[in-house]
C-alpha cells in the first residue's frame, strides 16, 4: 500500500494569500448586503410615500404631500413639502479607526473582519435649495447606517457613543427596521425648524448677492445643528 503523504504546512506567503482572499470576500458580502439593505430601504420609502397620501388625501395641498425619487442604484430622495431626504449608499465599504466604540464590541473582538461596514447616509436639506438651485445652501446628516457581512447592523447619529453599537452583533437589518428607521429620521427632518440667520451675518450684501436673492432667493441658508439621533430613539 502505498504511503500516504501529510498535508504541506501553508507558509508565510500561503497564509497571506488566504487573508487576503477572506477579507475580500467579507468586503463582497458587505457591499451585498448593504445594496440589498438600501433596496429594501427605498422599496419601504414608496410604501411611506403611499401611507402618507392614503391618510392625507383630500385633508391637506397636493404640494404638502410627499414624494419619493429615484436617483439611480445609489441615490433616492423623500421630499415631504418644504424638507428633502437623501439617502446616499457609499459603494465602498469600511472599517473603523481604533477609538471607535465598535472595537469594544464582543462581537467584533472575537471576529474583527466583523467590524467592516457598507454605509448608508441620511441627509436632510431643504426642498428650495434644488428647486431653486441654491449650491451654497447648506444640508445635515441625520445618521449614518452601517451594514457588515452578516447583515447586522447599527445606526450612527450626530452624538455618538457606545451605547449605539451596543447591540450591533444582535440587530439585523430588514424591513421593519428601516421602517422605524425612516419614519424616525422623517419626524426629525420635520421637527428640525430652520431657523432665521443673525442680523450680524447678513447685514451686509453685495449687488451680485442681491441679484442673485431677488431673482432666485439665493441667500445661503440650512437648519441649525444641535439635534440628537440615537439607538434609543429607534
Amino acid at each position: 500500500m502505498p504511503k500516504s503523504r501529510a498535508k504541506p504546512k501553508p507558509t508565510g506567503n500561503d497564509q497571506n494569500y488566504e487573508l487576503i482572499v477572506a477579507k475580500s470576500n467579507v468586503k463582497q458580502l458587505a457591499q451585498a448586503n448593504t445594496l440589498k439593505s438600501f433596496n429594501v430601504l427605498k422599496d419601504v420609502l414608496k410604501e411611506l410615500v403611499e401611507e402618507f397620501r392614503s391618510a392625507l388625501q383630500n385633508k391637506v395641498s397636493a404640494e404638502v404631500l410627499p414624494v419619493y425619487i429615484e436617483k439611480g442604484p445609489f441615490e433616492a430622495e423623500f421630499k415631504l413639502a418644504g424638507d428633502l431626504l437623501v439617502f446616499s449608499m457609499h459603494s465602498n465599504v469600511f472599517v473603523f479607526n481604533r477609538e471607535h466604540p465598535i472595537w469594544k464590541v464582543d462581537y467584533v473582538k472575537k471576529e474583527p473582519l466583523n467590524s467592516y461596514c457598507g454605509i448608508i447616509h441620511i441627509y436632510n436639506f431643504l426642498s428650495d435649495s434644488f428647486k431653486y438651485n441654491r449650491l451654497q445652501d447648506l444640508g445635515y446628516l441625520i445618521a449614518r447606517i452601517f451594514i457588515n457581512q452578516e447583515n447586522h447592523f447599527f445606526v450612527e447619529g450626530k452624538r455618538q457613543s457606545g451605547e449605539l453599537v451596543k447591540d450591533f452583533g444582535s440587530d439585523v437589518a430588514t424591513k421593519e427596521v428601516f421602517r422605524q428607521i425612516l419614519r424616525t429620521a422623517i419626524k426629525y427632518a420635520v421637527d428640525f425648524d430652520l431657523l432665521v440667520p443673525p442680523y450680524d451675518q447678513v447685514k451686509i450684501a453685495s449687488v451680485e448677492q442681491m441679484k442673485d436673492e431677488i431673482s432666485h432667493s439665493k441667500i445661503i441658508t440650512g437648519k441649525r445643528v444641535g439635534f440628537k439621533f440615537n439607538s434609543d430613539d429607534i
